[in-house]
Protein backbone atom coordinates (compact mmCIF):
# COMPACT_ATOMS: atom_id res chain seq x y z
CA UNK A 1 0.00 0.00 0.00
CA UNK A 2 2.62 2.48 1.07
CA UNK A 3 4.83 1.90 -1.98
CA UNK A 4 1.48 2.08 -4.28
CA UNK A 5 0.50 5.27 -2.91
CA UNK A 6 4.11 6.69 -3.36
CA UNK A 7 4.36 5.80 -6.84
CA UNK A 8 1.01 6.78 -7.65
CA UNK A 9 2.22 10.31 -5.88
CA UNK A 10 4.97 10.84 -7.52
CA UNK A 11 3.24 10.46 -11.21
CA UNK A 12 0.39 12.44 -10.92
CA UNK A 13 2.79 14.97 -9.16
CA UNK A 14 4.07 15.14 -12.77
CA UNK A 15 1.33 14.59 -15.28
CA UNK A 16 -0.39 17.08 -17.34
CA UNK A 17 -3.39 17.35 -14.86
CA UNK A 18 -0.98 18.34 -11.75
CA UNK A 19 1.04 20.85 -14.08
CA UNK A 20 -0.10 24.19 -13.04
CA UNK A 21 -0.33 22.87 -9.45
CA UNK A 22 3.17 21.66 -9.64
CA UNK A 23 4.62 24.90 -11.21
CA UNK A 24 2.58 27.04 -9.09
CA UNK A 25 4.09 24.60 -5.61
CA UNK A 26 7.81 25.05 -7.08
CA UNK A 27 7.34 28.45 -7.67
CA UNK A 28 6.18 29.20 -3.66
CA UNK A 29 8.55 26.88 -2.17
CA UNK A 30 11.59 28.47 -4.06
CA UNK A 31 10.44 32.07 -3.14
CA UNK A 32 10.09 31.23 0.20
CA UNK A 33 13.81 29.63 0.40
CA UNK A 34 15.29 32.73 -1.34
CA UNK A 35 13.38 35.12 1.58
CA UNK A 36 14.81 33.30 4.41
CA UNK A 37 18.43 33.45 2.97
CA UNK A 38 17.80 36.81 2.33
CA UNK A 39 16.90 37.58 5.64
CA UNK A 40 19.64 35.20 7.42
CA UNK A 41 22.63 36.94 4.90
CA UNK A 42 20.95 40.60 5.78
CA UNK A 43 21.22 39.35 9.76
CA UNK A 44 24.58 37.95 9.17
CA UNK A 45 26.12 41.26 7.95
CA UNK A 46 24.79 42.96 10.35
CA UNK A 47 26.18 41.10 13.15
CA UNK A 48 29.68 41.62 11.04
CA UNK A 49 28.91 45.25 11.15
CA UNK A 50 28.56 45.30 14.75
CA UNK A 51 31.55 43.79 15.28
CA UNK A 52 33.62 46.10 13.57
CA UNK A 53 35.13 43.57 11.48
CA UNK A 54 34.47 45.29 8.14
CA UNK A 55 36.74 48.22 8.59
CA UNK A 56 39.63 46.71 11.08
CA UNK A 57 39.81 43.45 10.21
CA UNK A 58 38.99 43.37 6.01
CA UNK A 59 39.84 40.17 5.24
CA UNK A 60 38.37 38.38 8.51
CA UNK A 61 35.04 39.75 7.29
CA UNK A 62 35.32 38.77 3.94
CA UNK A 63 36.00 35.40 5.36
CA UNK A 64 33.29 35.14 7.51
CA UNK A 65 30.93 36.47 4.57
CA UNK A 66 32.35 33.81 2.26
CA UNK A 67 31.76 30.79 4.92
CA UNK A 68 28.56 32.02 6.06
CA UNK A 69 27.21 32.41 2.44
CA UNK A 70 28.90 28.83 1.68
CA UNK A 71 26.73 27.82 5.15
CA UNK A 72 23.34 29.42 4.43
CA UNK A 73 23.44 26.68 1.57
CA UNK A 74 23.81 24.74 3.49
CA UNK A 75 21.36 25.59 6.14
CA UNK A 76 18.60 25.51 3.27
CA UNK A 77 18.58 21.67 3.34
CA UNK A 78 17.51 21.63 7.13
CA UNK A 79 15.06 24.35 6.07
CA UNK A 80 13.17 22.67 3.77
CA UNK A 81 11.13 20.35 5.52
CA UNK A 82 9.66 23.80 7.90
CA UNK A 83 9.01 25.44 4.44
CA UNK A 84 7.25 22.11 2.72
CA UNK A 85 5.00 22.69 5.34
CA UNK A 86 3.82 26.04 5.22
CA UNK A 87 3.83 25.52 1.30
CA UNK A 88 1.62 22.57 1.86
CA UNK A 89 -0.90 24.61 3.63
CA UNK A 90 -1.74 26.62 0.57
CA UNK A 91 -2.11 23.67 -1.41
CA UNK A 92 -2.95 20.69 0.34
CA UNK A 93 -6.88 21.28 -0.42
CA UNK A 94 -6.60 21.86 -3.77
CA UNK A 95 -3.77 18.75 -4.85
CA UNK A 96 -6.57 16.70 -2.45
CA UNK A 97 -9.20 17.40 -4.36
CA UNK A 98 -8.25 16.77 -7.31
CA UNK A 99 -7.23 12.97 -6.55
CA UNK A 100 -10.02 12.63 -4.87
CA UNK A 101 -12.17 13.43 -7.88
CA UNK A 102 -9.86 11.28 -10.29
CA UNK A 103 -9.16 8.37 -8.18
CA UNK A 104 -12.31 8.35 -5.82
CA UNK A 105 -15.13 9.79 -8.22
CA UNK A 106 -16.97 7.33 -6.47
CA UNK A 107 -16.94 8.47 -2.99
CA UNK A 108 -17.97 12.05 -0.92
CA UNK A 109 -15.00 14.72 -1.72
CA UNK A 110 -13.46 15.95 1.37
CA UNK A 111 -14.21 19.22 3.46
CA UNK A 112 -11.67 22.31 2.60
CA UNK A 113 -10.11 24.09 5.41
CA UNK A 114 -10.70 27.26 5.95
CA UNK A 115 -7.86 29.49 5.30
CA UNK A 116 -7.63 30.77 8.86
CA UNK A 117 -7.02 26.91 10.24
CA UNK A 118 -4.72 26.28 6.63
CA UNK A 119 -2.35 29.25 7.83
CA UNK A 120 -2.52 28.05 11.35
CA UNK A 121 -1.59 24.73 10.57
CA UNK A 122 0.76 25.55 8.43
CA UNK A 123 2.81 27.81 10.42
CA UNK A 124 2.26 25.85 13.20
CA UNK A 125 3.65 22.81 11.40
CA UNK A 126 6.54 24.72 10.00
CA UNK A 127 7.85 26.17 13.15
CA UNK A 128 7.88 22.62 14.47
CA UNK A 129 9.87 21.47 11.69
CA UNK A 130 12.13 24.07 12.20
CA UNK A 131 12.68 23.63 15.68
CA UNK A 132 13.55 19.81 15.20
CA UNK A 133 16.05 20.66 12.11
CA UNK A 134 17.45 23.45 14.41
CA UNK A 135 18.78 20.49 17.11
CA UNK A 136 19.77 18.19 13.97
CA UNK A 137 21.82 21.25 12.57
CA UNK A 138 23.61 22.06 16.19
CA UNK A 139 24.78 18.42 15.98
CA UNK A 140 26.52 19.01 13.15
CA UNK A 141 29.86 18.21 14.86
CA UNK A 142 28.90 14.63 15.07
CA UNK A 143 29.35 13.67 11.54
CA UNK A 144 26.49 10.57 11.00
CA UNK A 145 24.49 11.09 14.22
CA UNK A 146 22.89 14.79 12.73
CA UNK A 147 21.83 13.45 9.68
CA UNK A 148 20.82 10.13 11.44
CA UNK A 149 18.51 12.53 13.83
CA UNK A 150 17.41 14.67 10.98
CA UNK A 151 15.82 11.38 9.13
CA UNK A 152 14.83 9.85 11.91
CA UNK A 153 12.89 13.23 13.54
CA UNK A 154 11.58 14.27 10.29
CA UNK A 155 10.29 11.16 9.20
CA UNK A 156 8.12 11.06 12.66
CA UNK A 157 7.35 14.95 11.76
CA UNK A 158 6.42 14.14 8.35
CA UNK A 159 4.43 11.56 8.63
CA UNK A 160 2.42 12.37 10.72
CA UNK A 161 1.60 16.29 9.75
CA UNK A 162 0.87 15.13 6.39
CA UNK A 163 -1.60 12.65 7.18
CA UNK A 164 -3.17 14.84 9.51
CA UNK A 165 -3.83 16.93 6.55
CA UNK A 166 -5.08 14.58 4.39
CA UNK A 167 -7.41 12.80 7.07
CA UNK A 168 -8.39 16.56 8.51
CA UNK A 169 -10.00 17.05 5.18
CA UNK A 170 -13.20 14.36 6.10
CA UNK A 171 -12.51 14.20 9.73
CA UNK A 172 -12.44 16.23 13.56
CA UNK A 173 -8.95 16.87 15.13
CA UNK A 174 -9.75 14.33 17.50
CA UNK A 175 -10.65 11.70 14.92
CA UNK A 176 -7.97 12.48 12.73
CA UNK A 177 -5.54 11.79 15.91
CA UNK A 178 -7.20 8.53 16.90
CA UNK A 179 -7.31 7.06 13.26
CA UNK A 180 -3.05 7.81 13.34
CA UNK A 181 -2.58 6.29 16.66
CA UNK A 182 -4.41 2.94 15.45
CA UNK A 183 -2.41 3.26 11.96
CA UNK A 184 1.00 4.43 13.64
CA UNK A 185 3.23 1.61 11.92
CA UNK A 186 1.61 2.61 8.51
CA UNK A 187 1.66 6.63 8.88
CA UNK A 188 5.73 6.00 10.76
CA UNK A 189 6.59 4.20 7.83
CA UNK A 190 5.53 6.75 4.75
CA UNK A 191 7.17 9.48 7.19
CA UNK A 192 10.54 7.39 6.24
CA UNK A 193 9.35 7.79 2.59
CA UNK A 194 9.09 11.52 2.86
CA UNK A 195 12.15 11.85 5.17
CA UNK A 196 13.73 10.16 2.34
CA UNK A 197 12.51 12.17 -0.45
CA UNK A 198 13.51 15.22 1.30
CA UNK A 199 17.37 14.27 1.18
CA UNK A 200 17.22 13.58 -2.69
CA UNK A 201 18.72 17.05 -4.18
CA UNK A 202 16.39 19.18 -6.44
CA UNK A 203 13.52 16.47 -5.97
CA UNK A 204 13.22 17.47 -2.26
CA UNK A 205 11.31 20.97 -3.67
CA UNK A 206 8.77 18.87 -4.87
CA UNK A 207 7.79 17.80 -1.13
CA UNK A 208 4.93 19.58 -0.54
CA UNK A 209 3.39 18.14 -4.05
CA UNK A 210 4.85 15.24 -3.54
CA UNK A 211 3.29 13.99 0.43
CA UNK A 212 0.00 15.82 -0.11
CA UNK A 213 -0.08 13.20 -2.73
CA UNK A 214 1.12 10.46 -1.35
CA UNK A 215 -1.17 10.67 2.16
CA UNK A 216 -3.95 11.53 0.15
CA UNK A 217 -3.48 7.71 -1.11
CA UNK A 218 -2.48 6.42 2.05
CA UNK A 219 -5.24 8.01 3.90
CA UNK A 220 -7.84 6.20 1.08
CA UNK A 221 -6.49 3.15 1.22
CA UNK A 222 -6.63 3.07 5.60
CA UNK A 223 -10.51 4.17 5.49
CA UNK A 224 -11.37 1.92 2.90
CA UNK A 225 -9.03 -0.75 5.05
CA UNK A 226 -11.27 0.37 8.27
CA UNK A 227 -14.37 -0.26 6.91
CA UNK A 228 -14.00 -3.78 5.42
CA UNK A 229 -12.75 -4.06 8.96
CA UNK A 230 -15.86 -2.90 10.68
CA UNK A 231 -18.58 -4.50 8.04
CA UNK A 232 -16.54 -7.79 8.73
Amino acid sequence: MIVRAALTGLRQIFSKDFRSLMWRCLGLTIVLLVIAKLGLTFLIDWWIQQLSLANEHSWLASALSITASLGLLFFSFYLLPSISMLVSSFFVDEVAEKIERLNYADEPVGVPMTVGRSLKEGLRFGLLALGVNLVALMLLLLPGINILVFFFANALLLGREYFALAAGRFKDSEASQTMRRDHSMTVNLCGLVLAGFVMVPLLNLFTPLFATAMMVHVHKALHHRDLRNTQA
